[in-house]
């Protein structure tokens, strides 16, 4: 955890430093978090720290422990279960709606952020490999055309990050995640929206079947 800096609010940046930081494993499920740490650790005054902690103990990331203050929360597996429910129903829409409207500008960015992201891989950067992958379902989002969809799936994400956050540290699971990628743009870019989303629906099957495990059991260890 770094020291924050301008030009985002400071209770912004405490909310997205403590969430990376609950996402990739530093705070783990059962922890005990002071704003006091926090804050000294972030060299910041309690003020922001306590306002962020508000906001992710509201989004179920945290719970009051009683008089021990807030403590991280285990993984909900029945919980991701039903994002994923959710998802394989959302996102081959999301396919359907985006294929008709790629541009030559869309395709060139979609095929931009697969090779970053298999690029992440190769680099061993999980962190910035679920940061591609994000990236690549929120392009799908926002060239759907529909507003509700990627801000839905944007509230999910902060709680996909923290299952997925293990399961991409295995190099071989990554690569296959960017494969899958590559063939739902491929299928969009020739314009079979049915065949993509059907892709779409697959790929989050199989995702779910890679995060079920560490959802399942949240002190697995994150190396």
């Amino acid at each position: 955890m770094e020291s924050l800096e301008a030009p985002k609010s400071l209770v912004d940046q405490a909310y997205e430093v403590i969430l990376d930081a609950l996402s990739d494993g530093t705070f783990k499920p059962g922890e005990r978090l002071t704003q006091e740490d926090i804050a000294a650790r972030l060299k910041v005054s309690r003020q922001p720290v306590t306002h962020a902690l508000v906001v992710l103990k509201a989004q179920g990331f945290l719970a009051q422990s009683g008089r021990r203050g807030l403590i991280v929360t285990p993984v909900d597996a029945a919980f991701f279960e039903a994002i994923y429910q959710f998802r394989s129903a959302v996102e081959p829409l999301a396919v359907r709606l985006a294929t008709p409207r790629l541009t030559k500008q869309a395709i060139l960015r979609g095929r931009s952020l697969i090779e970053h992201g298999r690029n992440m891989v190769v680099a061993g950067d999980a962190r910035a490999g679920l940061q591609a992958d994000m990236d690549f379902h929120s392009f799908i989002y926002d060239l759907s055309g529909n507003p509700i969809v990627g801000e839905t799936m944007r509230l999910h994400w902060r709680h996909l990050r923290r299952a997925m956050g293990q399961v991409l540290r295995y190099p071989g699971m990554s690569i296959s995640v960017w494969q899958e990628h590559g063939r739902i743009l491929e299928a969009m870019i020739r314009g079979d929206a049915e065949g993509a989303a059907e892709l779409m629906r697959r790929h989050l099957i199989e995702a779910y079947e890679r995060v079920e495990k560490p959802a399942e059991t949240p002190s697995a260890s994150t190396e």
